[in-house]
């Protein structure tokens, strides 16, 4: 897949043309297959617990326990629904409950692309309300939603008046402070130079009352020039109100700092021992590393004990990693005043104790670990809050009927103006199995439908099957950093019978193989799929996998 190696280019559909009727029949899915399994090699042992909690797709983890039951909101970006709630009463297994963006009228992502959108909730409780404080990038800024039931419905938004990005509230009595990464009340002296404002916040009214006041400016030491002071969470501790934020970007470079003050208006001091988690020191070569460690979000269980949720990747290559950061647990330790996560120059371990707490429901569906599912339940009337889709879409992209996923869209991927007939889960293994069986008969050039890996508008894969030349096929074809498709492999196919997709990955390599009307043929192996790393694609989301449908749009012939 290197440039000196690349076949010519083959444009598909690449310029979209005037909107029309489209031709092709719609796309039936009967099922969605998918296996599992980590790179590493982890056994945990009897009282031990898995990290990631949440493997694949998972960053900038917010947590907060209203009684005996624990909540935790990620990040989604541009997919829709967005925002997904879990719940738990161990801090090990959980369950997805919901989307707090389940309708289209709460936001609109159109014309975003897929690393726009919702950066770094944070979720809350107080006086019997849910709430969620976060940004919406390139849609109107920052924004708090409320629900008396974290599973939803969630509020429309209301928006919140001040810049920059990753807001959170803390409470204290019957008063709450929104604290996030703002603009310095300097002139910016570094690319990256950010500050920390906390201002107070009337929940009754969802507004922001009295004055904003800066307490930290740059980082930890803004003479090393510190860079992206952000997701900040504030709470307090004998006395002291303590800060914690990530420091140095979303890459390698990305640690949890902590700073504290006796006076919430006052200067934070850092932390001589700072940072309280990285992994930045360690041997980048060193096998199974665990990176890119921070964004955490301290909480204290019923027992007294505290523990952190934080965000970190397992590369499979020198930072490479196509399945997006994802959900850590790790405790914490009080020291002389100061919390610890974890040691200057220790890995993060894949397994450790697990919290004194009562043991969850061990039958919900895996979120850590090698697992699988098989989706032959479309039957249903609404898929599992797991599947999500690109943007907001103005109207359904999907239908269950008779037993069957349908798909019958308009708009291409890449197509920024709306949301494509496209729905997916989270790529959550590097080692992965995905499979679908499809009945689709493609009438014009263009028309196709089948699985697609995508990482982003520009990065994906296509598996499937298309129409060219008038001649219906299977094909595989890629999207790299590009607005136009690359033809890997094809070969010609009867649609009339129905074909089994399945896609092999394993780290950056993948093999694309098909049945139809009996024997597995494999249409091509071995083939380099880097492109849907985030270090090649760019962003900050994960590799989403899923059925993808689209007829290409052309004028139908008069019938006068």
């Amino acid at each position: 897949m290197r440039p000196a190696s690349r076949a010519t280019f083959w444009l598909l559909a690449s310029v979209i043309g005037p909107l029309a009727p489209a031709l092709a029949g719609p796309a039936r899915f009967e099922d969605f297959r998918y296996d599992g399994r980590a790179q590493e090699q982890a056994t945990p042992g009897p009282g031990d617990y898995r990290n990631p909690i949440l493997s694949g797709y998972y960053p900038d983890p917010s947590i907060t326990r209203v009684g005996d039951a624990y909540y935790l909101v990620n990040s989604s970006f541009a997919h829709y629904p967005g925002l997904p709630i879990f719940t738990s009463t161990d801090m090990v297994h959980w369950r997805q409950i919901g989307n707090a963006i389940d309708r289209p009228g709460q936001f609109d992502f159109s014309g975003l692309r897929t690393s726009r959108g919702m950066f770094a909730p944070d979720i809350s409780w107080h006086d019997g309300h849910f709430y969620l404080v976060g940004t919406c990038v390139d849609c109107r800024g920052n924004f708090v939603m409320t629900a008396r039931d974290p599973a939803g419905p969630w509020s429309d938004p209301t928006w919140l008046p001040f810049e920059g990005i990753d807001p959170s509230l803390y409470w204290e009595g019957d008063r709450a402070f929104i604290v996030n990464n703002r603009a310095p009340d300097e002139p910016p002296r570094y690319d990256g130079h950010r500050a920390i404002w906390v201002q107070e916040f009337d929940w009754r009214t969802l507004r922001m009352t009295g004055p904003s006041t800066q307490i930290v400016n740059g980082g930890v030491d803004i003479a090393q020039k510190p860079a992206w002071i952000e997701g900040p969470h504030l709470l307090k501790r004998e006395g002291y109100y303590y800060l914690i934020a990530a420091e140095g970007g979303t890459g390698d470079q990305h640690s949890e700092v902590v700073f504290r003050s006796p006076d919430l208006r006052r200067p934070f001091t850092p932390y001589l021992s700072n940072p309280i988690l990285s992994q930045r020191s360690l041997d980048p070569a060193r096998p199974n590393p665990v990176t890119s460690a921070g964004h955490a979000k301290l909480i204290q269980t019923q027992a007294g004990d505290w523990w952190a949720t934080f965000l970190a990747t397992r590369p499979y290559g020198p930072d490479l990693y196509n399945i997006g950061r994802e959900t850590f647990l790790l405790p914490v330790e009080w020291r002389d005043g100061w919390p610890h996560i974890l040691d200057a120059g220790k890995p993060i371990p894949f397994t450790a104790p697990r919290p004194d707490l009562p043991s969850g429901p061990t039958e919900i569906p895996s979120t850590s670990g090698d697992f699988s599912y098989h989706r032959n339940d479309f039957t249903g009337t609404r898929l599992d809050p797991a599947w999500i889709g690109i943007r907001t879409p103005a109207r359904p992209v999907y239908r269950l009927e008779q037993g069957a996923l349908v798909l019958d869209g308009a708009t291409a991927i890449g197509d920024l103006s709306g949301a494509p007939a496209f729905i997916g889960r989270r790529q959550q293994h590097h080692v992965a199995t995905v499979s679908t069986t499809l009945d689709y008969r493609p009438e014009v050039d263009g028309d196709r439908a089948g699985l697609v890996a995508i990482q982003s508008d520009r990065s994906f894969l296509f598996f499937g099957l298309i129409q060219n030349g008038g001649t219906p096929r299977i094909a595989l074809m890629a999207r790299e950093g590009s607005d136009s498709d690359r033809l890997i492999a094809s070969t010609p196919i009867d649609p009339a019978r129905p074909v089994t997709l399945t896609l092999a990955l394993d780290g950056g390599r993948m093999r694309a193989s098909y049945v139809s009307g009996g024997a597995e043929r494999v249409l091509a192996s071995d083939v380099d799929i880097d492109f849907l790393s985030t270090k090649q694609a760019g962003g900050f989301v994960g590799t989403i996998i899923g059925p993808y449908a689209w007829a290409a749009r052309v004028t139908r012939p008069s019938s006068n």
